[in-house]
């Protein structure tokens, strides 16, 4: 590892029994199983892809998602390149990297893995599992330091998916949630946002939080200002895809309003994110790629045509919340603020 263990091998092993939810990865020999979290709550349907252009494609088409999520999901992708493609070992970091743009740990993962394959390709899938494993103690760690921010009795609203679905251990910012409950026994309650147009937060959070047994409200996207301004709202917690060096958070589409009601209301506003998110190549939030999905997300619901032939459709799957709405970013090595952003090593 690249940093001493905060977790002796039992305690993460403990931890990782904790989680009520499918493995959303499984690396067994020479094939990746992949949970299929389209399908999701509905259907647990696990895909066995053997190499690393169907990892591209699982993860383009978020088979795979969430930013800590598809970085292991690349790196796995990487580690079957090194093991059955390593005349193109190149090509696959670059594919891999495109697949989607936005999220920072995609890129950090896969140039990783290529950095070891480059000197010895029988260690790429070594490192790929490190990476694995040290996302599985930074989410813990994310989660334990929100400790001190989550009271008894607290009402945490939260968006789309950041959970173990979406990142390793319990997740980021739902795995703060769920550390609150399952780890510290506290009586909270949480809010999650159905998160649309792919409705992670409604398939996939709500999956999670009625799993682990905590009170969890469903609310459509556009209920969480009400919330706030009717003070139904102690606290929200979000994740990231990446964070820019003065602490503009790209995240899941509908970040900004959520960061905007909060100011408005005086509700705190924290962002759960691990080192590997932040990316301090770049100045400000204006720098980050901004995925566009597919119009047929908007357009097209289980098959049923929801609008007219030759609309126009404008479907960004992320915004940018600027480093001023955010009151504290909790990460592996505690909760910090915008300005100690910049001194991350």
């Amino acid at each position: 590892m690249e940093e001493e263990s905060a977790f002796s091998k039992e305690e993460l092993s403990w931890l990782l029994a904790q989680s009520k939810v499918p493995k959303p990865l499984i690396f067994e020999g020479d094939v990746l199983k992949i949970l299929d979290q389209r399908v999701l709550p509905g259907k647990i349907v696990y895909v066995d892809v053997d190499n690393w252009e169907e990892v591209a494609f699982a993860i383009k088409n978020m088979m795979v998602r969430g930013a800590p999520m598809i970085g292991i999901a690349g790196a796995y992708g990487m580690a079957l390149a090194a093991m059955k493609d390593p005349g193109n070992i190149e090509k696959a970091a670059i594919e891999l990297k495109k697949a989607r743009p936005t999220a920072v740990n995609l890129p950090w993962a896969v140039d990783r893995v290529l950095g070891i394959a480059r000197s010895n390709l029988a260690k790429a899938t070594e490192e790929a599992r490190e990476i694995e494993i040290e996302d599985h103690e930074r989410s813990f760690l994310i989660a334990k330091n929100a400790s001190t921010l989550i009271k008894p009795g607290m009402r945490i609203l939260t968006h789309c998916n950041s959970g173990s679905l979406a990142a390793g251990g319990f997740g980021t910012a739902l795995g703060c949630i769920v550390w609150a409950k399952l780890i510290d026994g506290k009586e909270i309650s949480v809010f999650n946002t159905e998160t649309r147009p792919y409705l992670q937060g409604s398939r996939l959070t709500s999956f999670e939080l009625v799993s682990a047994g905590v009170p969890d409200t469903l609310i459509s996207d556009m209920a969480a200002s009400l919330l706030m301004s009717k003070r139904m709202i102690d606290l929200v917690i979000v994740g990231a895809d990446r964070i820019a060096r003065n602490g503009d958070v790209a995240n899941k589409i509908g970040t900004l309003q959520l960061a905007i009601s909060a100011h408005q209301y005086d509700v705190p506003f924290y962002v759960a994110a691990p080192r590997s998110t932040f990316d301090l190549t770049i100045e400000s939030g204006k720098e980050i790629p901004i995925e566009e999905r597919p119009a047929e997300e908007l357009v097209v619901f289980n098959g049923i045509k929801m609008a007219p032939d030759g609309i126009s459709v404008f479907n960004p799957a992320f915004d940018v919340a600027p480093f001023d709405l955010v009151t504290g970013y909790i990460t592996e090595s505690g909760v910090i603020g915008a300005w100690k952003i910049p001194y991350l090593d």
